[in-house]
């Protein structure tokens, strides 16, 4: 869940070492066979697909939903914060091939601000504010467990790890969708920070550099001369920026005009589908190191999607 102003953090983070990000957001961990348990005597699990962000969205809305009702009965009121519509929610990865959705919003940036000024304006924090000392200290204790919270750790694929406080409401409602809330943080982890270990060779593969040489041939061609998607973004972030807020309507029609480039260019160039499978080939080299880990992952994340469509609807 996101941090609410004025309510504690409880996700602590620790990193002992720094690691890279991929500029290609992590798309479907695929490749093995179950050998681990083979070997082990065990009837193979099989591996479902990675959750849409459909589907990851409608868990952590469960979690809130979860929560709310927890803090309920605790005596608190929680707030819940689903005001950003399905179409709104949707992520900007590295590759952007949906064209209407950039026509309407661009690269999201008027999305990410209405976002921000949600978050601002939760009103969970200035609830808490207004309780009194004792109170107070009885909401936190609900929420997350206060001092008496249990410390999680995670080992991160590229090195050091990541912390994390884990107590009351909070942990109630992980563990109603995960079923063990330590398993699918440290899992969560490992899947998540893969990415590290292979972002920079990923970038410099032959033929996702191909693939992104045609993407850029055609962005020149509509009148759009940038290298590289993140570069086209870069640019419309510092055009935005220069115009201001007087100007704001005039960056956001060049943000749609670049991002509809952006992604008519990524369809017709299969962008994406190289990406994928590029980066399907070398999470595959992973495969003996991390497999086990990601499976469990993908299983703990598919347990908490059939238990969230009991919970919430999926957001209009």
């Amino acid at each position: 869940m996101p941090g609410v102003p004025g309510v504690r953090s409880r996700t602590v983070v620790s990193l002992c070492a720094v690691a890279a990000t991929a500029a290609v957001a992590t798309i479907a961990y695929a490749g093995g066979d179950g050998v681990r348990a083979a070997e082990d005597g065990q009837r193979p699990r099989s591996r479902p697909p990675a959750l849409t962000w459909q589907q990851e969205l409608r868990v952590a809305d469960a979690k809130q939903r979860l929560m709310s009702r927890c803090m309920n009965r605790h005596g608190f009121t929680y707030w819940e914060d689903r005001s950003l519509t399905l179409r709104e929610s949707r992520p900007v990865r590295y590759v952007q091939d949906d064209v209407a959705w950039a026509r309407t919003h661009g690269y999201g940036s008027r999305i990410d601000a209405k976002g921000g000024r949600i978050h601002e304006a939760n009103p969970n924090g200035t609830y808490r504010q207004g309780l009194s000392a004792t109170r107070r200290a009885a909401f936190d204790i609900a929420l997350d467990g206060g001092d008496t919270a249990r410390m999680l750790v995670a080992k991160l694929p590229g090195g050091g790890e990541i912390r994390k406080l884990l107590g009351g409401c909070t942990e109630e409602a992980e563990r109603e969708l995960y079923g063990d809330p330590a398993e699918w943080f440290r899992t969560s982890k490992t899947a998540m920070g893969l990415n590290s270990l292979y972002a920079a060779e990923l970038m410099k593969d032959r033929r996702l550099a191909a693939s992104v040489r045609a993407w850029a041939r055609c962005m020149k061609s509509a009148g759009q001369p940038y290298e590289d998607p993140q570069a086209a973004r870069d640019a419309i972030r510092v055009n935005t920026g220069r115009l201001g807020v007087t100007r704001a309507d005039e960056a956001f029609a060049a943000e749609r005009r670049t991002a509809v480039a952006d992604a008519t260019c990524a369809r017709e160039t299969s962008l994406r589908a190289v990406a994928k499978a590029r980066e399907t080939y070398y999470q595959d080299r992973l495969r003996d190191r991390f497999g086990e880990a990601v499976d469990t992952y993908r299983h703990l994340g598919r347990r908490a999607y059939d238990r969230a469509v009991r919970v919430v609807p999926e957001r209009t």
